[in-house]
């Protein structure tokens, strides 16, 4: 069989692979949509509570640390640690497919919280 034949059969071969996959599988019920997306949406929601969860411990621990520096004089805003935490997190969202933008934007907005959250501790000690 010549190359050019070979390719045609096997796209004919593929296309009709296709078509009689989704020629035999019914579409999915509304019921079965609104059950599927259901079963999802509680994984979600179940995802969130852990997150909120999460931050909430890692926020008790800054209180800590907002305590410490207070009764040390240390300022909240220690640049080259927030660098570190930064990076490293990139790395980490990297394995999790998740992009550098939208792991920037979640640990500045943590970050953020974390030097409010220290500042007032800070301010409580003077």
């Amino acid at each position: 069989m010549k190359k050019t034949q070979f390719s045609a059969l096997l796209v004919i071969l593929l296309s009709y692979g296709t078509l009689s996959y989704s020629q035999t599988k019914p579409a999915a019920s509304e019921a079965e949509i609104k059950q599927q997306l259901g079963s999802y949406r509680t994984k979600i929601d179940s995802l969130d509570a852990l997150l909120i969860s999460t931050l909430g411990q890692r926020e008790k621990v800054v209180k800590e640390i907002g305590i410490y520096k207070a009764e040390n004089h240390i300022p909240a805003l220690q640049k080259d640690r927030f660098k570190q935490v930064l990076e490293r997190s990139i790395e980490a969202g990297k394995k999790e497919g998740l992009s550098a933008t939208c792991i920037e934007e979640i640990m500045n907005a943590i970050h953020k919280e974390s030097l409010r959250i220290e500042q007032e501790d800070i301010a409580k000690k003077q």
